[in-house]
């Protein structure tokens, strides 16, 4: 049989690099579609090492033509599709009065379009076989600081965008939702102090595999009856009352 076929974007670096390598290591053909080559090569170069398959499709989600050329490629190599990974993402924080358009379509088109595009390119394959497609939004979603209306708003909508999809493509066996991921320390995680960790129910700040877990958990054939849903995996922040 052939390997099952699992794109993840923005796999580069942090959250992505970490679910790339997770679905390797559970033998999937992993395809690194990132913007930035150098990062790129590192996560198939870390994958080859551990003796799995993977190939970086270099790929700016924010354009739709290079979505769908990546799709393309993936298809006429491996002839399936079976897992999407919608990662990439920017995170940018602005004064509310400073913001401009080109930021605002800079993110939106980034973290929001381009989850609608990559879905779409992905279940015309899919539709034929079923499939899994993972949504990265955030907390910000649902909760927010200063600054970050641009952000909140594609993570807001990736919501919104995973329930619509899952009610569209459901006929066609495949799931959509989402995982929220609240702080996930993708730096040097020893360098935390003990109260970062301790305002967390869990009594730690995350971590790049945890998200990567729920992303194999959502993607699991064994899971399909869960769609048009989503995850937080936050260690409890956004259940936390808090008083100044």
């Amino acid at each position: 049989m052939r390997k099952k076929v699992a794109i993840i974007t923005g796999s580069g670096r942090g959250i992505g690099k970490e679910v790339a390598l997770a679905f390797a290591r559970k033998k999937y053909q992993v395809i690194v579609a990132e913007i930035d080559t150098t990062l790129g090569k590192q996560t198939i170069d870390e994958i080859n090492e551990m003796g799995e398959a993977a190939v970086f499709v270099k790929t700016d989600v924010s354009k739709v033509d290079e979505i769908e050329a990546m799709v393309e490629h993936v298809v006429a190599e491996y002839k399936r599709i079976d897992v999407l990974i919608n990662n990439a993402g920017i995170s940018e924080f602005c004064d509310v009065f400073e913001l401009d358009e080109t930021q605002w379509d800079k993110v939106i088109n980034t973290n929001l379009k381009s989850v609608f595009f990559a879905s779409r390119a992905v279940a015309r394959v899919m539709k034929n076989t079923g499939g899994s497609i993972v949504n990265m939004a955030s907390t910000r979603a649902v909760m927010s600081e200063s600054g970050g209306e641009a952000y909140a708003a594609s993570k807001g909508g990736i919501l919104a965008v995973t329930h619509a999809l899952a009610a569209s493509l459901g006929s066609y066996r495949i799931t959509v939702n989402a995982v929220l991921p609240g702080w996930i320390e993708t730096g040097k995680y020893e360098r935390l102090k003990e109260h970062h960790h301790k305002q967390h129910f869990s009594g730690r700040v995350g971590k790049p595999d945890d998200i990567a877990r729920a992303c194999l958990f959502l993607a699991s054939k064994e899971n399909d009856f869960i769609t048009g849903t989503h995850l937080v995996v936050d260690g409890g922040m956004t259940r936390k009352m808090i008083y100044k």
